[in-house]
Parts: structure tokens; C-alpha cells; sequence
């Protein structure tokens, strides 16, 4: 049996098998039933591997044990093996996800916070800065960041940038919300952040400016500004830089704030 390497990386990647695994399955496939001696022929797998290979595969779902000598293995429909690896894979999340709440609870998580505390504390200041690439990690750390803010919260972004930023950030926003950090938020309003606008209600005081520019200032003292038009590049390739430096983060709040003033309201946007 002949199986391009193409196929069998695509199957290694969406079943999370290795090279041996994708082969003997394959293989089984092919034959509906077989004993491991002719599956290790077949698929070209030391006879050696083909028995932890075949147990392997068995555990996770994908074939079952033929009573009777030789032993002989059943392949199970491959329809039936995606919905038993997607809850194999959802359970195993679950599990994960329950450990890692528990561990918010124990004495790990405070060792380690305190590790991070000391660490910092030895950090000079011009050293908390960072590259950060990859629009999926700057929305993270800039979700992080934010989450930690205690007194206010300002950002310019684009149109685009807005919309994405109302629909990852809104539920970090409420919780400033209910804490009193106060939020502002600029950008480029156009009739398609309408939606937008009226999703975020009162958690943030919006307002439309034309000033170019993709940056957001927590409590004046934290910065992160991407240096790249977002309309222009990838997301993929999207770059920002975080900065923990009080005297350049509140020199920017300042300009900012003496910007807001002068800004449009976003409730006109809305008419």
C-alpha cells in the first residue's frame, strides 16, 4: 500500500499520531482486518513497534481487538474515530482547565508569585519592555495588561482596530467598569463601528478622531503601541512594543487627554 507522505502528515496533525500510528492505521484501513505481522508489512513498521503501535491506537479508539489466535485488529470507521477524538480531546481540555483552577487555590500559585514579585523587584525599570509579534499575542498581553489597570485605561486605534478590540476587550471592560477604572477609547468612527459602539454601551467614553496612531496607556504608567498600520500588514506579522515607564507613559496620557477635549463624541456617530 502506497500512502503519500502529504496524506500522512495532514492525518499526523489532525489526529495527533505519530509517523508509526498514521502508517498502521492507514494500513488496517486499507484491509478492514488484519494481524499485526501483515500491518507492519504493509505499512512498512518494525514488527518490533507494531504491537505497542496497534495497543497505542486501541486506547485512543481507533481500532478494536478481533477475539481469537492470531489476534487480528478491526479498523473502526473513520467518521466514528473524529467524534471519539473530539471528546477524547474535549474531556482531556476539561481536565486540564479543572487542574488549572485548582491550582489557583494551593500554594504553588503563591510560590510562584512571589518568585515573579522578588524578580521584578530586582528588574531595573528600563528593562519591563518587550517585542511583541503576532496580533493574537499583542491581544493578549494587551488584554493582560489592561485587566491589571487600577485608575484608567486610554486608547487610539483604528477603525478595524476598534471593532476587534469592543468584541476580544468587552468583558475585561466590565470588570474595570465595576472597579471605577475609567476607560477612553479614540479612533477613526465610521458607520460600521455603529454596532460596536452600542455593544460597549457605558463601559467606555468613546470619541472620533482622525489622529493616525495604535496605542493604549494603563493607569500612566504602562504602554503598548504597535508600529504598524494594521491595514497594511498581516496579522501574522502584526508588531507592538510594551513599555513599563511611568515617565513616557504619562507624557503620553497627557497628550491624549489634551486631545480628548477636542475630539467628537461618539454619539453623533450613532445618529
Amino acid at each position: 500500500m502506497i500512502v503519500k507522505e502529504e496524506f500522512l502528515s495532514k492525518l499526523r496533525r489532525y489526529f495527533a499520531l505519530n509517523l508509526y500510528e498514521v502508517k498502521i492505521w492507514t494500513a488496517l484501513l486499507s484491509r478492514g482486518v488484519s494481524t499485526a505481522g501483515e500491518l507492519s508489512d504493509i505499512a512498512d513498521v518494525p514488527r518490533s513497534r507494531s504491537y505497542d503501535v496497534l495497543e497505542s491506537l486501541e486506547k485512543k479508539g481507533f481500532i478494536i481487538t478481533k477475539i481469537g489466535k492470531p489476534i487480528r485488529y478491526i479498523a473502526v470507521s473513520p467518521a466514528e474515530v473524529v467524534e471519539r477524538v473530539k471528546v477524547n480531546l474535549k474531556n482531556d481540555a476539561d481536565e486540564k482547565v479543572k487542574y488549572l483552577e485548582e491550582l489557583k487555590t494551593t500554594d504553588v500559585l503563591k510560590e510562584l508569585n512571589n518568585l515573579h514579585t522578588q524578580g521584578i523587584e530586582l528588574v531595573e525599570p528600563s528593562e519591563l519592555s518587550g517585542s511583541l509579534k503576532g496580533r493574537h499575542n499583542l491581544y493578549n498581553h494587551l488584554e493582560l495588561t489592561i485587566r491589571g489597570a487600577e485608575k484608567s485605561v486610554a486608547i487610539l486605534t483604528t477603525t478595524q482596530g476598534f471593532i476587534r478590540k469592543i468584541e476580544g476587550l468587552k468583558p475585561t471592560f466590565e470588570k474595570l467598569k465595576k472597579r471605577g477604572v475609567q476607560i477612553k477609547i479614540a479612533a477613526p468612527l465610521t458607520k460600521e463601528c455603529k454596532a460596536a459602539i452600542k455593544d460597549l454601551g457605558n463601559l467606555a467614553e468613546i470619541k472620533n478622531t482622525d489622529i493616525p496612531g495604535r496605542f493604549a496607556i494603563i493607569d500612566g504608567k504602562e504602554i503598548i503601541f504597535m508600529i504598524l498600520n494594521d491595514t497594511d500588514v498581516h496579522p501574522t506579522y502584526d508588531t507592538g512594543i510594551w513599555v513599563n515607564t511611568p515617565f513616557f507613559a504619562s507624557s503620553m496620557e497627557n497628550m491624549f487627554n489634551a486631545s480628548w477635549d477636542s475630539m467628537e463624541d461618539a454619539s453623533k456617530i450613532m445618529k
